[in-house]
């Protein structure tokens, strides 16, 4: 028995393959790029690639993220609220809270035995995300990659008032022209992504332990500025872009 997740994220879409026994038999993450579908065709491709299997060989595929409707050859649809909450319980069975940081929203889970109990997405604006923070390293002339690391070598972390890119793009524009330095507008950056998540934290209530998903959380930067307003550490999965696409597989799995 083998089914699939595939979570087709604002800019990447994965792809997880899962055996009956809950083991991940491979997993493919892809550029999601102009057209939805295509991305979806193609992780789905490389990780059967991986898993040496044939599309005849699965037995169930379900479909999640913003474009879990252009998916042609999944079975069901499920939101990316109910897929992060089942694949971070998956991983940390002790999760009681998760925050997801994607392309262009974040989203705040309060999560019961693997169910979501209540939750507060930003869905409106690309505002501390991870559009906002290539905007914010294009700004700065530097990789996307580096910006954890830098921001850790803030000696003056700089207070950024606004996470809307537009401003603030222009806060980091004049902050450089003042010549401060990159790691403490870097730092500042992070911070401001974490004082929003802190507030969405609250709407929902905070209840230990709490597990990060999405992108983002591969930025060291942004895991210590909200593991510093929360006062706990986060409990991240060595590839945490991939948990929405395993809560998929993983109710892929209940349906067979």
């Amino acid at each position: 028995m083998i089914v699939a997740g595939v979570d087709v994220g604002a800019l990447s879409t994965d792809t997880v393959v899962l055996d009956g026994d809950n083991e991940i038999l491979a997993y493919s993450i892809v550029n999601t790029g102009a057209t939805a579908t295509r991305a979806a065709q193609r992780s789905y491709a490389q990780a059967l690639a991986l898993a040496d299997l044939a599309e005849d060989d699965l037995s169930y595929v379900v479909s999640t993220g913003y474009g879990r409707q252009m998916v042609p050859f999944a079975d069901i649809q499920v939101t990316e609220i109910t897929c992060h909450a089942r694949g971070a319980y998956f991983l940390f069975p002790e999760t009681h809270t998760v925050i997801d940081i994607g392309g262009q929203d974040s989203k705040v889970i309060r999560v019961g035995n693997g169910r979501v109990l209540d939750f507060v997405m930003n869905d409106k604006c690309a505002a501390g995300t991870g559009r906002f923070l290539e905007v914010m390293a294009k700004a700065l002339e530097i990789e996307l990659e580096e910006m954890g690391e830098r921001s850790l070598q803030a000696r003056h972390p700089v207070i950024i008032s606004s996470t809307c890119t537009v401003f603030a793009e222009s806060e980091v524009v004049s902050r450089i022209a003042e010549g401060r330095a990159t790691e403490d507008i870097v730092a500042g950056l992070h911070a401001a992504i974490a004082s929003r998540i802190g507030a969405m934290l609250k709407r929902v209530g905070v209840q230990e332990q709490v597990t990060m998903s999405g992108g983002v959380a591969k930025n060291i930067g942004v895991v210590r500025a909200i593991e510093g307003n929360l006062g706990t550490r986060l409990n991240i999965y060595q590839e945490p872009q991939i948990v929405g696409a395993l809560g998929a597989a993983l109710i892929a799995l209940g349906k067979v």
